[in-house]
C-alpha cells in the first residue's frame, strides 16, 4: 500500500490534480461545509467530490445492491442536476447544493462529482478517503451538545480520528 505522501509525490510529477471531498447530506450545515470548500479548498482544475452516505437498507433495485459495499460510480454534475437519473439512486439535491456546485463549476474550471455510500456515516466517510482516493475532506458539523454527542454519536469527531487525510471541521451557527 503506498503512503500518502508518495501519492500525492505521483501526482505532481504528472500533473495529476487534487481530489477535495465534502460530506453531504442537504442539509444547511451541509451546505455550509460544501461552500466553505468550494471558497477556501478548490483551486483551478481540482475535482469536487461529494460524498453523500444513505442509511443501510434492502433495496430491490439491482444497481444499489451492487453498490452496497462499494459505493456508486462517480457521477458527474451533467447527471446530478438530472432529477430523474437522482431519483434511482433515491437522492434529492437541494436547490442551493445544485446553485453552489454548478456556479464552481463554471467559475472556478473545477470538476464535481457525487459518490454515494450506503451504510454507517462515520464508517464509510472514512472508506471514502481511501476508495476515491481524497486528499482531504470538508464536513459539516451539526452542534450536537454533550448529551447528545453520547446518545448519537458525532460523526465528524470520528472522522477526524479516523480517517487518513486532513479532515477540516465546518462549524453550523444554527
Amino acid at each position: 500500500m503506498q503512503t500518502r505522501e508518495k501519492r500525492e509525490k505521483e501526482r505532481e510529477e504528472m500533473g495529476d490534480t487534487r481530489r477535495v471531498g465534502v460530506a453531504v447530506d442537504f442539509s444547511p450545515c451541509s451546505n455550509k461545509a460544501l461552500r466553505w470548500a468550494v471558497d477556501n479548498l478548490a483551486r483551478k482544475g481540482d475535482h469536487l467530490i461529494m460524498v453523500v452516505v444513505r442509511p443501510d437498507g434492502h433495496y430491490e433495485s439491482g444497481e444499489m445492491q451492487l453498490w452496497e459495499t462499494t459505493g456508486s460510480p462517480l457521477i458527474p454534475l451533467s447527471d446530478f442536476t438530472n432529477s430523474t437519473i437522482m431519483k434511482k439512486y433515491g437522492i434529492t439535491p437541494d436547490p442551493e447544493s445544485l446553485d453552489i456546485v454548478t456556479t464552481a463549476s463554471k467559475q472556478k474550471e473545477i470538476v464535481v462529482l457525487l459518490k454515494i455510500y450506503w451504510g454507517d456515516a462515520r464508517e464509510k466517510l472514512c472508506q471514502s478517503v481511501d476508495n476515491i482516493p481524497l486528499d482531504s475532506l470538508a464536513i459539516g458539523n451539526r452542534g450536537l451538545g454533550k448529551i447528545q454527542r453520547v446518545l448519537m454519536g458525532s460523526v465528524s469527531n470520528y472522522v477526524v480520528n479516523n480517517a487518513p487525510c486532513p479532515v477540516t471541521v465546518v462549524k453550523s451557527n444554527d
